[in-house]
């Protein structure tokens, strides 16, 4: 590599979504005399899984107590609301409910309620006549309150970080695509679309590429990154006011994701979603989305067709739900039956980034893998942009015992 091409960091930050900017941020602040760059091959950043999300401020009710989820999903809820009050970008703590609608989410629920008691979060349990007090247009055999649930438009959050961030000193690369990297004794060299780049430590928060990422530095892991596009549908703007909280279903502890709710968003409209459907290209936000190299890699990975052995019932119902709408409907009806097929209008659809372990099975919580000079977010699933000021916090602190260990 030609050393005078090459510009030099302390730290390259790879990934531009809400997770890599916090940390690049964070690392900023705490090493105000560092270089540090984040590369991101989009035009923008929060282009992926942080900008196509639902906005929830999640309050972490459904976390394993212990976990890194139920940690930083608490930690991260306060961090973000104090974020945006600081720098005026707005947010709606409005609550959210959790609806049970028959016997069975009943008792569901009430695992639910220990698990916040346990997560030190404040939880509320309403009957079906008080349930229907807070909101007229939503039936449930009772539900569970929390109201530290919030909303916020997560770009507007991003495009606050980034500017901080490039205010501080730091460097934004936008549309800079890494194509290659070596990790050497003294540093890690990237090789970009756009020339080289040279740095003493890296930390990847690459998202869907994160097990690739992984990958160009000779990193072994057991994972594999398998796209779950998940699609959501806009009520139409005479329903804006159907619902006062935020919808959930009581969700079922056997299936890996939370089921279709309504979502007040913060710019007062609603969606419907997301469902989770398997997608065949890692970026591909449409119905029909394939990419070869991304459908030959996820079907030559052994634990794509353990996952699939465990979930295909779920799977097919996914999937007849997102190509008809009777099938999402039903699944809002259930809770919201005033809604109906008309009212589902088209939105953007989402991208899930899911880290399957070679035996087959979902990772849940956060997941980290390190070399000698680099740190990678490999498994960052909701609530990850509630979380991202804490999990910034937890990498920075990390890498500070990969520079004593150097």
């Amino acid at each position: 590599m030609d050393q005078q091409a090459s510009k030099q960091f302390d730290v390259v930050v790879i990934g531009g979504g809400i997770v890599g900017l916090s940390t690049a941020w964070q690392m900023q602040q705490k090493y105000p005399t560092w270089r540090i760059a984040i590369v991101e091959k989009e035009s923008q950043v929060a282009h992926h899984q942080t900008g196509h999300n639902s906005g929830v401020i999640h309050a972490g009710v459904y976390y394993a107590p212990g976990s890194l989820k139920a940690q930083f999903c608490k930690e991260g809820a306060a961090a973000t609301k104090a974020f945006c009050q600081l720098h005026d970008i707005p947010f709606d703590e409005c609550g959210k409910l959790l609806v049970a609608t028959n016997n069975i989410e009943l008792e569901r629920m009430d695992a639910l309620f220990e698990r916040c008691q346990t997560n030190d979060l404040e939880v509320h349990k309403l009957s079906k006549e008080e349930l229907l007090k807070r909101e007229p247009n939503i039936v449930g055999e009772g539900a569970l309150f929390v109201p530290s649930t919030g909303i916020v438009n997560y770009r507007q959050v991003c495009d606050k970080l980034a500017q901080i961030f490039e205010e501080q000193g730091g460097e934004l690369l936008l549309q800079t695509c890494v194509e290659h990297m070596v990790e050497r004794e003294e540093g890690i060299e990237v090789t970009t679309n756009k020339g080289n780049l040279e740095a003493r430590y890296l930390v990847s928060c690459a998202g869907l590429m994160a097990d690739r990422v992984t990958k160009m530095l000779g990193i072994k892991t057991d994972f594999q990154i398998v796209p779950f596009r998940g699609e959501y549908y806009q009520l139409p703007s005479h329903h804006n006011q159907v619902v006062n909280h935020l919808i959930y279903p009581i969700p079922d502890p056997d299936l890996p994701f939370l089921g279709v709710h309504l979502t007040r968003m913060i710019d007062g409209s609603v969606t419907v979603g997301p469902n989770a459907v398997q997608g065949w290209k890692r970026e591909g936000y449409g119905k029909i989305n394939i990419s070869m190299s991304d459908m030959a890699t996820m079907l030559s990975f052994a634990g794509y067709w353990r996952l699939i052995k465990g979930y295909w019932k779920i799977g097919l119902k996914e999937t007849y739900n997102s190509w008809f709408k009777s099938g999402y409907l039903k699944e809002v009806q259930k809770y919201c039956p005033s809604v109906q097929r008309s009212d589902l209008t088209p939105y953007p659809a989402g991208i899930r980034a899911q880290a399957v372990m070679s035996d087959g099975s979902l990772v849940h919580d956060f997941l980290f893998a390190q070399s000698k000079r680099s740190l990678h977010v490999c498994n960052a699933p909701s609530p990850a942009a509630t979380s991202a000021f804490p999990i910034g916090k937890y990498i920075t602190e990390k890498l500070d015992v990969v520079m004593t260990s150097v």
